[in-house]
C-alpha cells in the first residue's frame, strides 16, 4: 500500500473485567468481555466515527486506547513524531510525554469541569502538568484558546457555573486543545447538548479540525450527527467491530443486519414515514455472550451456522463486515431487506 501510515493503528484490542464472587476470598467466577479483538486504523487528518448501543464498549474502547485502562492485550500503535510508539506496552512514566499528543473531550460539559477553579485554571491546567510554559505566556495561549472556541478572554476569571451547557463544552474542547494534540477522542461529546447547540459544536469541531489539523475518534450514539461528521464509521456490537466503511457507503447500503436496524431507528421528520419496530431480544451480556454470532438471538435472517460460529470481518471492497450471510457468497442484497 502506497501513502502516509495511520496515525492511530488499533490491532486485536482487548479489555477484560474480572467478576468476582461475594465474601472474604473474592473469588474470580467470570470475566466481562467489554472490548474483544478490535482492530481498526485512523488516518491523520481524518474522523473515524465508533457507534453502537450503549454499552457495545465504545468508550471502553477510548478510554483503553487512551491508556486511561490498560488493555488485556492488543497493540495501539500511535504515531509520534514521525515514530509509531505502541500505547498498550509502554510505562506511565513513557506514556506522559505522549500526553500532549492525544487529549479526549467528554460527555458531559458539567462534571468533566472542576466547580472549584475558573475558566482560566481549567483550560491552563495542561500546561502546568506538562511544565510548559509560564506566567503571561499561558495566559495568553490561554486567552488565544477561548478564542478560537468562540469565548472572550475576560471569561477566564469566571467558574463553570456561570456559564450554558454549550459554553461549558467549548471550556471542554479548549482544554482539550491547549496542547495541539494530533489526536482528539471526542466521547459524545454533543449528545448532553441541545439540538441547536448540537450544530453550532459540531461546526465549531469541523472548523478546528480544519485549522489545527486535527484528527477525531468519535464517539456517538446519534447516527445523524456521525453521518454529518465523520470520514469512516465502524459499528460496534457486544465489544467488537460488525461493520465498518466509508460513512457514505454505510448509510446508503448498510450490510450487517444490526447496522441495518440502527439506520432504521433513525426519526424522520415526516409524520408519514412509519417507524421500524424495535429490535428483538435484549442486548448481549458481555459476562455471558451467546455461541456463534452474538447477534444472532436478535437477527431474523440467523442460520445454524450463526449460532455456532462467530464471524470474522471480511473485506468487500471499501467496506469490512462480519456475517455469514454476507461470508456465504451473497452480494449483500439478501441481507439489506431485513425487517427489525
Amino acid at each position: 500500500m502506497t501513502g502516509p501510515p495511520p496515525l492511530l493503528s488499533v490491532r486485536d484490542l482487548c479489555k477484560h473485567f474480572p467478576v468476582r464472587s461475594k465474601g472474604f476470598l473474592r473469588r474470580r467466577v467470570g470475566t466481562v468481555l467489554a472490548v474483544d479483538e478490535v482492530s481498526f486504523d485512523v488516518m491523520g487528518g481524518e474522523t473515524l466515527g465508533l457507534v453502537g448501543e450503549s454499552g457495545c464498549g465504545k468508550t471502553t474502547t477510548a478510554r483503553t486506547i487512551l491508556r486511561a485502562l490498560r488493555p488485556t492485550r492488543g497493540s495501539v500503535l500511535f504515531g509520534a513524531d514521525g515514530a509509531s510508539v505502541n500505547l498498550a506496552a509502554i510505562s506511565e512514566g513513557q506514556l506522559k510525554p505522549l500526553r500532549t499528543r492525544m487529549q479526549m473531550i467528554f460527555q458531559d460539559p458539567f462534571s468533566s469541569l472542576n466547580p472549584r477553579m475558573t475558566v482560566g485554571d481549567l483550560v491552563a491546567e495542561p500546561l502546568v502538568i506538562h511544565g510548559i510554559g509560564r506566567g503571561r505566556e499561558r495566559k495568553d495561549r490561554v486567552a488565544e484558546m477561548l478564542g478560537k472556541v468562540g469565548l472572550e478572554a475576560s471569561f477566564m476569571k469566571r467558574y463553570p457555573h456561570a456559564f450554558s451547557g454549550g459554553q461549558r463544552q467549548r471550556i471542554g474542547i479548549a482544554r482539550a486543545l491547549i496542547l495541539h494534540p494530533s489526536l482528539v477522542v471526542a466521547d459524545e461529546a454533543v449528545s448532553a447538548l441541545d439540538v441547536s447547540v448540537q450544530a453550532q459544536v459540531l461546526n465549531l469541531l469541523e472548523d478546528l479540525q480544519e485549522e489545527l489539523k486535527l484528527t477525531y475518534l468519535f464517539i456517538a450514539h446519534d447516527l445523524s450527527v456521525v453521518q454529518h461528521i465523520c470520514d469512516r464509521v465502524a459499528v460496534m456490537y457486544a465489544g467488537r467491530i460488525v461493520e465498518m466503511g466509508p460513512t457514505e457507503e454505510l448509510f446508503a447500503d448498510p450490510r450487517h443486519p444490526y447496522t441495518r436496524a440502527l439506520m432504521a431507528a433513525i426519526p424522520q421528520p415526516d409524520p408519514n414515514v412509519r417507524m421500524a419496530s424495535v429490535l428483538p431480544g435484549e442486548v448481549a451480556d458481555p459476562a455471558n455472550l451467546p455461541t456463534g454470532c452474538a447477534f444472532h438471538p436478535r437477527c431474523t435472517h440467523c442460520t445454524d451456522l450463526c449460532r455456532q460460529r462467530r464471524p470474522e470481518l471480511m473485506e468487500f471492497g471499501t467496506r469490512l463486515v462480519a456475517c455469514h450471510r454476507t461470508d456465504a457468497g451473497g452480494t449483500g442484497a439478501d441481507i439489506a431487506d431485513t425487517s427489525v
